[in-house]
């Protein structure tokens, strides 16, 4: 069922939900909304025991933007939701998608667990690096914002090439504007909020992947104070449906 939710700032956010049980609501990484992520067949094997919620994220796919943004809107997109769907809600993020559902959390949302796939997190509470990496993103457009930011968060060169040319490439440059978004998402959460994230979380990282993510999984894991970490079998920043979808019934249910 596809319908649309109107958040606290005027924005509609069009989200899709399947299944029966409680609410899980997926949060796609950067770059990627439901016609353009890895989440719909985690979706429908989810869907057995739960209530599984898809949504685009503000100024993706068929949900609308409301200029300025701020990390505290997306927490008021997911609120919205949860209110709509009935709570209390568990999230599982992928990637910076980890990020709203941290912030979620820590903003007291109705949220009875979180389930994070390789949050990219540096724990500093002053990362200079990643302010000049949104500024850069917010001079760039198109074509030119895609390529920097995937080159900058470390896509294995091969992989950036077989992208290209590809639905996928396209989808990504129409919502180009939105990588900055992100990047400021990485600029507020720190050691000190993820201190504050009591929610009970696992963590869990990819096999496949390369030293810096598994360490963020890691480094996450002690700082969160209810966390548990699992790595699972699977590629560079990413675990198969299949593999992924009985560890977070099994955690999340």
């Amino acid at each position: 069922m596809e319908a649309v939710i109107t958040s606290r700032d005027g924005t509609r956010i069009a989200y899709e939900q399947k299944g029966s049980g409680p609410t899980l609501i997926l949060i796609d990484a950067a770059g990627q909304f439901r016609a353009n992520s890895p989440l719909g067949e985690l979706a429908t094997l989810l869907a057995k025991d739960f209530t599984v919620v898809r949504y685009d994220r503000r100024g993706r796919g068929a949900s609308t933007d409301t200029p300025p943004y701020a990390p505290a809107r997306e927490v008021e997109d997911l609120a919205a939701l949860i209110d709509t769907i009935g709570g209390p809600a568990t999230l599982y993020g992928y990637s910076s998608g980890c990020l709203v559902a941290l912030h979620a959390a820590a903003a007291g949302l109705a949220v009875r667990r979180l389930a994070l796939l390789e949050p990219p997190i540096e724990p500093a509470s002053d990362n200079p690096e990643q302010r000049a990496f949104t500024a850069q993103l917010r001079r760039l457009t198109g074509a030119d914002a895609v390529e920097f930011f995937l080159t900058s968060i470390g896509v294995p060169a091969e992989a950036l090439a077989d992208m290209r040319d590809t639905p996928h490439w396209s989808a990504m440059v129409s919502v180009a504007s939105t990588l900055a978004y992100d990047s400021m998402l990485s600029e507020t959460v720190d050691a000190d909020l993820l201190r504050h994230v009591t929610t009970p979380t696992l963590v869990l990282d990819s096999t496949g992947s390369t030293t810096d993510l598994t360490q963020m999984a890691t480094v996450v894991t002690e700082l969160l104070p209810q966390a548990v970490h699992r790595s699972l079998p699977g590629e560079w920043h990413g675990v198969p449906a299949g593999t992924l979808a009985p560890v977070l019934s099994e955690f999340l249910g």
